[in-house]
């Protein structure tokens, strides 16, 4: 079966899209100058928000180039994003839940349009499970509009959000840029350039060294996951080659 990058270039990609070490390794050999430096450092005590398969809309879209894994490591993004922005707290709370999440209504791994308007009522419905089994807090009432703001908000162009989706509070509208911002950047796993992350269609600066932890998080975690490791075990091991070595520290 040709590779995804390969269907990619012959415009047939299949609705469900699983990536394949073809495709990673094509994706490793074009490795973009303004990710080829060093990589933002992690702040102390990152960690992924791994979603359950059972979230997603359609068991078989929770191993493809829109599942666990993206939404997880735009998750550990969005985190290293929070931190530079100096977001609070709770505002990085709901941030880092919406990115874990922000993609577990789609139907397909094309536009899908609509799949972040149902991803935010989903968490409306679901926001106890979903912080219980995070072991975070659950969110409040404030937080949980920003969370589900942020996420219907993340597929839509920013002239597009409809009334009841725009953000009154400064602090819910940077989530919700700092959401985007972070989904761009795990664009490195998708099979063809063009659709790699353009600093041009988000409004959060994009300095070179998230892209390049953006690029090595992919690398990382997709190459333990074609090595038979779970979607935990894959982000895990991600996280710990991200993390500087005490000669580093």
């Amino acid at each position: 079966m040709p590779a995804l990058h390969e269907l990619a270039d012959a415009r047939c990609l299949p609705d469900h899209q699983v990536m394949d070490r073809a495709t990673l390794e094509w994706i490793a050999a074009h490795r973009p100058p303004v990710a080829s430096g060093p990589a933002a450092a992690l702040p102390p005590g990152t960690t992924a928000l791994v979603p359950a398969e059972d979230w997603f809309a359609e068991a078989a879209l929770a191993d493809t180039l829109h599942g666990v894994r993206h939404n997880a490591r735009v998750s550990v993004l969005a985190a290293v994003l929070a931190t530079r922005h100096h977001l609070d707290a709770g505002h990085t709370l709901a941030l880092t839940v919406a990115a874990a999440v922000h993609d577990c209504r789609r139907h397909n791994d094309r536009t899908d349009a609509g799949h972040g308007e149902r991803a935010a009522r989903w968490l409306h419905r679901q926001h106890h499970v979903v912080t219980a089994l995070f072991g975070l807090p659950d969110l409040t009432a404030p937080l949980l509009d920003a969370a589900t703001t942020a996420i219907a908000l993340h597929d839509l162009p920013a002239h597009a959000a409809p009334p009841h989706r725009r953000c009154a509070d400064p602090r819910a509208r940077q989530a919700a840029d700092l959401l985007a911002a972070a989904d761009a950047l795990d664009r490195y796993r998708l099979p063809a350039l063009r659709w790699w992350p353009d600093p041009a269609l988000v409004r959060t600066p994009l300095p070179e060294a998230l892209h390049a932890l953006a690029f090595r998080l992919v690398l990382d975690s997709e190459h333990a996951r074609l090595d038979g490791a779970t979607h935990h075990e894959a982000l895990r091991h991600a996280l710990d080659l991200a993390r500087p070595t005490r000669e580093q520290q």
